[in-house]
């Protein structure tokens, strides 16, 4: 009986920390919709705070708690529903940063078509194919000639975006065609086409 009530507890305890938590960009949530479990997924929060969800489009996640990221999503998806879906969304794995690493690394954030996606931490210096080859590159639905880097430029808050071949780097035709990663770089490899 004392165990029971011991291991109740520590689940009310561990509700109560997550309830509180505010979400941080590299941070993992878990999504589930107990009416259409086709839309259950891992999402990670970029640095720009947001996540994607199907229907829902960019949601707002950092410096919110589960509860209300749970509330935007219902919000946002409800009207493909006949009546209001249950959503829960819970903090998967917290953010790296948010323990602390060395100042000789940098954190950016791999999605899409690739190996391992997720926040890495890397050897600052790293170039966009080092990053590749050391997060096991892509899978075999990757679109490797339209990989997309986003940048947010620190100074300004301005994002850049720009459009990488990594086909033709492999190939060697793109003569400086590999870039430097920085901070909070975002790498998305998107799905091959059809005929791609």
């Amino acid at each position: 009986m004392f165990l029971l009530g011991l291991v109740a507890a520590l689940f009310a305890t561990s509700a109560v920390a997550q309830s509180g938590y505010q979400i941080r960009p590299g941070d993992t949530l878990q999504v589930e919709v107990l009416e259409d479990s086709s839309l259950n997924r891992s999402v990670l929060v970029l640095p720009d705070g947001t996540i994607s969800f199907p229907f829902a489009g960019s949601v707002q996640a950092a410096g919110r708690t589960a509860a209300q990221v749970d509330s935007a999503i219902t919000s946002g998806i409800a009207g493909n529903f006949a009546s209001e879906p249950n959503v829960f969304v819970t903090v998967q794995t917290l953010s790296e940063r948010a323990v602390g690493t060395g100042p000789a690394q940098v954190h950016i954030y791999m999605m899409g078509e690739i190996a391992a996606p997720g926040e890495k931490h890397l050897r600052r210096g790293t170039t966009l194919v080092q990053a590749l080859a050391e997060t096991g590159g892509f899978t075999s639905f990757a679109a490797t000639k339209r990989i997309v880097l986003r940048r947010i430029d620190s100074r300004t808050g301005q994002q850049f975006v720009r459009r990488i071949n990594y086909k033709a780097i492999a190939d060697g035709a793109a003569v400086g065609g590999d870039i430097v990663l920085r901070d909070g770089d975002v790498i998305i490899v998107p799905e091959r086409r059809l005929f791609e």
